[in-house]
């Protein structure tokens, strides 16, 4: 940003713009603190997908962020950006922030071992398909087909995206119980737990990079951003990387997903909203700048007509030549929706509850009962979201 701001600053002479990087669960707590207290706030803040569902608690004239609908539909940016990235900062029909990306997912895989076990990629097309090339290469306690993790739900909420599932429906509903859910998790546990496990997941930092050094895992989810941190983390397998799309659920059905994301908004209190719109399409809508930014960081911006410039088609010698702006653009227009709501956090806590008693479940015995129990989980998952949704009197289910 500190880069692009010279020449916005150029055209607005007497005026200065402060950018502070601020943690981000010290955003959420301090700014939510803030706007109940009516204290001074930034004019602009960008907030990570995880959290801003938390700010649209309450009746909507009491969320402190701008609503920004009318203007979003006015300057055609509706049309411009994939409008499924608008709903995680969405609530009641209203929309409250600027989505700052787009982050569609991939699978990356050692195309070198790939390649080795006559893997042929492009003729995986569902993830039945790929699940039974796993349990025929998997090795356990030597090599995982795929990086999966028991507990975590970052790549089980890539699934469950993919199938069109999620935490609430557009009217801010808790849906974890319902079949799409209950069917992604009957699907997903028995990748990560029992004798016919096709994942497995040791952490981050230095134990990842040795695992993918080593070739203890073969694919991982990677959303567009995800392959920068890859590049950084693990450069000893440049080269010897690449990407495909995600296998399908169903024969022609979609072939990615999403995991991340980050809204940029504007407080009620900023004296100058015209102008903050204004930053905001210079920071989030410049071409030539985003596709620097891009070069940089591997995330694509949200805008559809910036996707032709040049630097998206780049080869990457890291992703053994492939053009990864390209692969993720092309996807990047079925990315599905996150609906979201103030009760996101407990919701996403609760399902990693679930997904652990699961696993477990399934550890101890099998199939033998396991519907049932999947059920029962989310049954219970969801029914303590809608319990803690009830207690809003501004936030009702079917508001």
């Amino acid at each position: 940003y500190l880069k692009m701001l010279p020449d916005f600053l150029q055209k607005h002479p007497g005026k200065s713009v402060d950018i502070q990087i601020v943690a981000g669960e010290a955003v959420t707590s301090r700014l939510q603190a803030a706007f109940w207290s009516n204290l001074d706030v930034p004019d602009l803040v960008e907030v990570e997908i995880s959290w801003a569902g938390s700010f649209f608690r309450g009746r909507l004239e009491s969320i402190g962020f701008r609503d920004l609908t009318e203007r979003i539909h006015k300057t055609g940016l509706w049309e411009r950006i994939v409008q499924a990235r608008f709903a995680p900062y969405t609530t009641r029909g209203r929309i409250f922030g600027i989505p700052h990306d787009v982050h569609p997912v991939m699978l990356a895989y050692r195309r070198d071992l790939i390649e080795q076990l006559r893997i042929d990629v492009d003729a995986i097309r569902t993830w039945d398909e790929f699940v039974e090339i796993g349990r025929r290469v998997t090795v356990p306690g030597k090599r995982f087909m795929m990086e999966l993790p028991p507990a975590g739900v970052s790549s089980f909420e890539v699934m469950l995206f993919q199938r069109d599932g999620g935490y609430f429906d557009p009217q801010g509903n808790c849906t974890l119980d319902n079949e799409i859910a209950i069917a992604t998790m009957k699907y997903y546990v028995p990748l990560v737990a029992g004798r016919y496990r096709i994942g497995n997941d040791l952490g981050g930092g230095q134990i990842f990079t040795r695992a993918l050094e080593d070739g203890y895992y073969l694919f991982m989810v990677a959303p567009d951003w995800r392959t920068k941190v890859i590049e950084q983390d693990v450069p000893k397998v440049g080269g010897r990387m690449a990407l495909m799309p995600l296998p399908a659920f169903t024969p022609g059905g979609r072939r990615t997903s999403t995991w991340g994301g980050t809204m940029i908004g504007i407080t009620k209190r900023c004296a100058d909203p015209d102008l903050a719109w204004e930053l905001i399409m210079h920071l989030y809508l410049n071409k030539d700048a985003l596709a620097e930014q891009f070069r940089n960081t591997n995330i694509l911006p949200p805008a559809r007509d910036l996707w032709d410039h040049p630097a998206y088609d780049e080869p990457r010698p890291f992703w053994s030549n492939q053009p990864l702006g390209r692969l993720y653009a092309n996807l990047a227009p079925q990315t599905p929706p996150q609906y979201t709501s103030p009760y996101i956090g407990l919701a996403k806590a609760k399902l990693s509850e679930a997904l652990i008693a699961c696993v477990d479940y399934y550890n101890r015995y099998g199939e033998r009962g396991f519907d049932g129990f999947v059920r029962q989980q989310m049954a219970r998952a969801a029914g303590e979201v809608r319990r803690q949704m009830r207690r809003n009197p501004y936030l009702h289910e079917n508001a």
